[in-house]
């Protein structure tokens, strides 16, 4: 696309107004390039809220952009504590809200846009005049963004780009273990949840109080979930967590502990570890679930050689997070055949090879796709994979921006030193002063919502699903 082309005038469309989505967009106006952030949700950062319980591993210090407090600087906004460590919520209303307000109130005029719209889900992305077959002219068209309001209204938006940030929130792993929905799943939907508790909410409370509930996972977000119940276990007779694991216990299913790299992880996987050996949970190893019956009021978990588990009223499936590629069909991706994350970045953040803080800075080249100009960033960039950090993502962006304002040489340039000590240790469950403090214990910094920025969601099943 020729930069004089009437195209190259069109916007950038970002999806997601959550921590990266929103930095994408500072980044873009850094290049002089205009953003269009669509955002599903009512609010910045709808599924951080989500998690506004959970407090990030990252300080405030690592989970701020530096273009994006750029914008912010001339409103007069001070970050909080650089050292202090936010929850989900403080993360949405003290940062990402400011910082969508500061994007919308930039708006050019003359363009006809607001540079943040909510309730307006993607429904679907494409060349203008070109299926997903047609090689023709391609790479010249601008993309057409297929676009459902919440009043019902529909509209296409033409973009120069497309910078897909709308993370893995809303498609958690389900419960069954081939990574397909368990038999009667579905049906007994009002008694499982894909989301860690929040137990100071009285409805929730009483939902779990003086319960049985299985936490099937075994990564931070189920840690944290364990860490819950035992509490609630204390208050509540009766309560009690039954833990379901596909494979046996070993040295490393609590973590690393006090050596784990990331040690708001360790520290959680030290309090699951305690749950256990004080009664409050007990362990249902080498299960994988394939079915879920009712037995009366209760729910009978069924594993793959007919094995089942004691009745229990409650599921609460921490399995992972998983990207929702619906809405992409019409363009060309190249993604890797298990993670589903780009083909280039894939053996970065393999699971099986990387955590939080061993994955390389990336960017624009790692993240590029067969159809040109079509960016998957933040959680959604990594698939499967869990090890997202936010400062990874806010990295990825920088380069993006770049690479869309013809700047090469940026765009390739690595311009974030990671900690030698990892990016996510400080907050979670181990050093909280207070009562009052002791609601974290999910992400570094979304997931993510859950994965974001120190974000990942640890391991394969982080707090809050997707993020360290």
């Amino acid at each position: 696309m020729s930069k004089n082309t009437p195209a190259r005038r069109l916007p950038v469309v970002v999806v997601g107004a959550g921590p990266i989505g929103l930095a994408a967009a500072a980044h873009l106006i850094e290049q002089d390039i205009e953003p269009l952030v669509l955002e599903a949700g009512p609010t910045a950062g709808t599924a951080v809220r989500e998690w506004a319980h959970v407090r990030l591993f990252s300080p405030w210090a690592e989970v701020v952009d530096p273009a994006a407090e750029k914008l912010l600087a001339p409103t007069g906004w001070v970050r909080p504590d650089g050292a202090a460590y936010p929850s989900g919520g403080d993360w949405a209303e003290l940062y990402l809200q400011p910082l969508a307000d500061v994007l919308g109130m930039g708006a050019p005029p003359a363009e006809g846009w607001g540079r943040v719209r909510y309730g307006a889900k993607v429904t679907g992305v494409a060349r203008a005049g070109r299926d997903r077959i047609v090689d023709s002219g391609r790479d010249e068209q601008p993309f057409t963004v297929h676009v459902e309001h919440t009043d019902g209204r529909e509209e296409r938006v033409l973009a120069r780009a497309v910078i897909d940030a709308s993370g893995t929130w809303s498609t958690p792993n389900p419960l069954g273990a081939n990574g397909l929905p368990a038999l009667g799943e579905r049906a007994a939907n009002g008694r499982i949840s894909c989301r860690i508790p929040d137990l100071k909410d009285p409805a929730v409370r009483a939902r779990y109080a003086g319960k049985r509930t299985a936490v099937v996972g075994t990564g931070a977000s189920a840690f944290t979930a364990l860490a819950y119940l035992a509490d609630l276990a204390t208050d509540e007779p009766g309560t009690h967590a039954v833990w379901v694991l596909r494979r046996g216990i070993t040295g490393s299913t609590y973590g690393g502990g006090e050596a784990d790299e990331l040690p708001a992880r360790g520290a959680l996987g030290l309090r699951a570890k305690k749950a256990v050996q004080d009664g409050h949970a007990s362990a249902l190893t080498g299960f994988r679930t394939a079915a879920v019956e009712t037995d009366g009021e209760q729910l009978v978990l069924v594993d793959e050689g007919g094995h089942r588990s004691e009745p229990v009223d409650q599921v609460v499936v921490l399995t992972g997070l998983r990207p929702d590629l619906s809405f992409l069909s019409e363009v060309r991706l190249g993604l890797d055949e298990r993670l589903q994350a780009p083909v280039a970045l894939a053996p970065l953040i393999d699971p099986n090879q990387h955590s939080c803080g061993t994955v390389y800075p990336h960017g624009a080249n790692e993240l590029a796709h067969p159809e040109k100009d079509v960016y998957l960033v933040g959680m959604k960039s990594y698939g499967r994979a869990p090890t997202f950090l936010a400062m990874t993502g806010y990295e990825q962006v920088r380069s993006v921006a770049a690479a869309l304002a013809g700047d090469h040489e940026a765009a390739a340039r690595v311009e974030l030193t990671l900690p030698e000590t990892g990016v996510c240790g400080g907050a979670g469950l181990f050093d909280q002063p207070d009562a009052d403090q002791a609601d974290g214990g999910g992400c570094c910094s979304v997931p993510a919502a859950p994965q974001v920025l120190s974000i990942g969601l640890g391991t394969p099943t982080a707090a809050p699903s997707g993020c360290c």
